[in-house]
């Protein structure tokens, strides 16, 4: 498969990615893992534990996409109709938590609790967080069975895979890996991007999944 094959597939996975990459959820919880007792430890375990949940989820559904059938011919209908369905779902979500956004001005308490946690319940809780959200499971479906829909060769879904998940999980890695280069330097910039994120979690992560959602929905019924 030529290297248009796979390079075809970035727009889309790009702006996938953006819904995970781009959310609140993922960024803040980063940022907190940094103030634990043991902040480089600490956040590089959360960021194992959030890649191979992305790796995992993704790698389900570029599986379960080839017991679908038809893949090795043009994508099916079948694929279209779920990039509609998973819009209007990125959309319906991120209308709901827009018409909810007054009651929800700062990061959960479960979320403030990651500044006291070591690295093995980071790295666990990094794990589930890609799980139990809502938004990041749809994304990984999407992006998945898309991936597998294209009838890609093996090497070419592993690059699109590959893409889609570093792309995904930029936000949580840029940093963890920053401080665990610049250490204690970056204290006080983390700690503002945290205040300023915290007042306006739920309208950004709102205006995140509907902006994403309209794109995949147009592309979902611009190739029916």
């Amino acid at each position: 498969m030529s290297a248009s094959s796979w390079v075809s597939e970035l727009p889309t996975l790009m702006g996938l990615a953006a819904v995970i990459a781009l959310s609140p959820l993922s960024i803040i919880p980063a940022v907190l893992v940094l103030q634990a007792p043991r902040p480089r430890p600490t956040g590089l375990a959360f960021l194992a534990g959030w890649l191979l949940s992305l790796v995992a989820l993704t790698a389900l559904f570029v599986g379960a996409s080839g017991l679908l059938g038809g893949l090795h011919k043009a994508p099916p209908a079948w694929a279209s109709w779920l990039r509609v369905v998973l819009g209007s779902a990125l959309i319906v979500f991120g209308i709901y938590r827009w018409l909810n956004r007054h009651g929800h001005t700062e990061s959960p308490r479960w979320m403030r609790a990651f500044a006291s946690i070591g690295p093995l319940r980071a790295a666990i809780i990094g794990a589930l967080l890609a799980v139990v959200r809502p938004e990041v499971l749809i994304v990984c479906i999407a992006a998945g069975l898309d991936i597998g829909a294209k009838g890609l060769g093996v090497a070419d879904e592993l690059i699109s895979a590959a893409f889609f998940v570093a792309a995904s999980a930029s936000t949580v890695a840029i940093p963890i890996l920053a401080y665990a280069g610049a250490g204690e330097r970056l204290d006080a910039p983390l700690v503002r991007l945290k205040d300023w994120m915290d007042r306006h979690t739920a309208a950004l992560l709102a205006v995140v999944l509907i902006v994403i959602g309209l794109m995949v929905l147009y592309n979902g019924i611009h190739a029916l």
